[in-house]
C-alpha cells in the first residue's frame, strides 16, 4: 500500500459520566446533537473537509451504537476503498483483554494499524467536541514551523482558564511550558485536544511511555510533557472559531442554546462546510424566541400541538396539547403528553412523558434537568422525578 501523508486517530472511548443519564447505555461521541447529528459527526466531517481519508476510531465503552452508526464511513465520504474509517476496540488477546488504560495507551495499542498506512504525520482528535476546523491549515503550520508536535489551542476567558490544560509560549508560539488546570494561570491558551505529530517521533514516545510503570498513559499528562521536557520542537496552533467541549450536561445544553442564538462561527447549514450525518434525511426544528410556536405544527417528522420557545426538537417528536417547552433540547423519538411543562432541560431519546408532568425549573440558579435512560415519566414535580420503568 502506498504511504499516506497523514491519518487521524479519533479518541471516542470515554464513558462520559459527566453527561449522566445521557450516556448510561451510549458512548459519549454517539450522543445526539443539534436535532439530527451525533457528536462524532463533527470531527469526522472536519476530517473529510481537511483531506483526511483514513480515520481510526478508538472506542471501548458501550460501542454498539457507535459502531453501527459509523458503519462503512459513507456519510462522511470516508470510504474504505481509500483507507476509510475503522472502529478500533481494545486489543483482545488469547487470554482476553483490558480497556484502554488512557488516551496514549489507546493509540499505542493501534501502532500496527497506523504502521499499515506508514503515514508521515498522525492527527489525534477527541470525539466529544463541537467545532468546525480545517486540519490542513494546522498541517501547513506544522510543516512551516518545522515542528515535531503541534497542539491546537484556543483563547478562553481568563476567569475560566484554570479549567483547562494551558500552553505557555514565546513570541513565535513555540511552547515553553504546559500546565494542567493550574490554580494561577500564566496563559489563557487552552488545549483543544487536537494534536499533530510526526509519526516516527510519536511512535517512539508511545513505546517508551508504555514501559513507564508510573505513567498514566495520557497525552496531556504524560506524552506532551515528556516531549516538551526533551526539548523537542513543540508549537501551539491558534484556532479562531467556535469550539466547545460538550462533555458535561451544562456545556451540551449551552452548545444547543448557542445554536439557537446564532453565535458567530457556529452555523450547521454552511453550504461551504457541510456537516455529514448518518441521519441525513432527518431535519430538526430550531425554534427561537422570535419563532415561538403556539399552534399545531406537522413538519419534518415532528407533530407539535403545544407552545415551543427557544428550544430544539429532533425528528420523530410528538408534543401534546397545552404543553409548554422552553430553553430545552428534545432528542429523537420522544413522546410528550398534554399539559406538560418543560424548562431548561435535556430529554434523551426514546422517552415517553405523560400528561401533566413538570420538568425543570425557570430559576437561573437551577441545574439543567436531564431525563434519560429510556424512561417513562409520569408526574414530575419541579426538582423531583417520579419514574416508571
Amino acid at each position: 500500500m502506498k504511504s499516506k501523508k497523514w491519518i487521524a486517530m479519533l479518541l471516542a472511548g470515554g464513558q462520559g459520566s459527566r453527561l449522566g443519564e445521557l450516556t448510561t447505555g451510549l458512548a459519549k461521541p454517539a450522543v445526539p446533537f443539534g436535532g439530527k447529528y451525533r457528536i462524532i459527526d463533527f470531527p469526522l466531517s472536519n476530517c473529510t473537509h481537511s483531506g483526511i481519508d483514513t480515520v481510526g476510531v478508538l472506542t471501548q465503552y458501550q460501542p454498539l451504537v457507535l459502531n453501527h452508526y459509523v458503519g462503512n464511513g459513507r456519510p462522511w465520504d470516508l470510504d474504505r476503498n481509500f483507507g476509510g474509517v475503522s472502529v478500533l476496540p481494545p486489543y483482545q488477546g488469547k487470554d482476553g483483554g483490558e480497556w484502554y488504560a488512557g488516551t496514549a495507551n489507546a493509540v499505542y495499542q493501534n501502532i500496527q494499524y497506523i504502521d499499515h498506512y506508514d503515514p508521515e504525520y498522525v492527527l489525534v482528535l477527541s470525539g466529544d467536541h463541537i467545532y468546525k476546523m480545517d486540519y490542513s491549515r494546522m498541517l501547513k503550520y506544522h510543516v512551516e514551523k518545522k515542528a515535531q508536535a503541534t497542539i491546537a489551542v484556543i483563547e478562553v476567558p481568563w476567569s475560566e482558564a484554570s479549567r483547562f490544560g494551558l500552553m505557555n509560549t514565546d513570541e513565535e508560539d513555540k511552547i515553553s511550558e504546559f500546565e494542567e488546570k493550574p490554580a494561577k494561570p500564566k496563559s489563557n491558551l487552552a488545549s483543544m485536544g487536537v494534536y499533530l505529530f510526526d509519526w516516527k517521533l510519536l511512535k517512539q514516545y508511545l513505546i517508551e511511555d508504555e514501559l513507564d510503570a508510573f505513567s498514566t498513559k495520557d497525552f496531556g499528562k504524560d506524552i506532551i510533557p515528556k516531549i516538551l521536557g526533551d526539548g523537542k520542537s513543540l508549537y501551539a496552533y491558534r484556532f479562531e472559531g467556535y469550539w466547545k467541549d460538550v462533555g458535561t450536561v451544562e456545556s451540551l445544553w449551552g452548545a444547543h442554546m448557542d445554536l439557537l442564538d446564532d453565535v458567530p462561527g457556529f452555523d450547521l447549514n454552511d453550504p461551504h462546510w457541510k456537516f455529514y450525518a448518518g441521519n441525513a434525511n432527518h431535519a430538526p426544528q430550531y425554534i427561537s424566541a422570535e419563532a415561538n410556536i403556539t399552534q399545531s405544527l406537522v413538519n419534518e417528522g415532528c407533530i407539535v400541538h403545544g407552545t415551543i420557545n427557544h428550544s430544539i426538537l429532533s425528528y420523530n417528536v410528538h408534543v401534546g396539547k397545552n404543553t409548554i417547552i422552553k430553553d430545552s433540547v428534545i432528542m429523537p423519538n420522544v413522546k410528550i403528553g398534554n399539559n406538560v411543562t418543560i424548562n431548561n432541560a435535556i430529554i434523551a431519546s426514546d422517552i415517553c412523558i405523560e400528561d401533566y408532568a413538570e420538568i425543570g425549573s425557570t430559576s437561573p440558579a437551577a441545574e439543567i434537568t436531564v431525563i434519560g435512560d429510556a424512561e417513562n415519566i409520569s408526574y414530575v414535580a419541579t426538582n423531583e422525578k417520579s419514574r416508571i420503568k
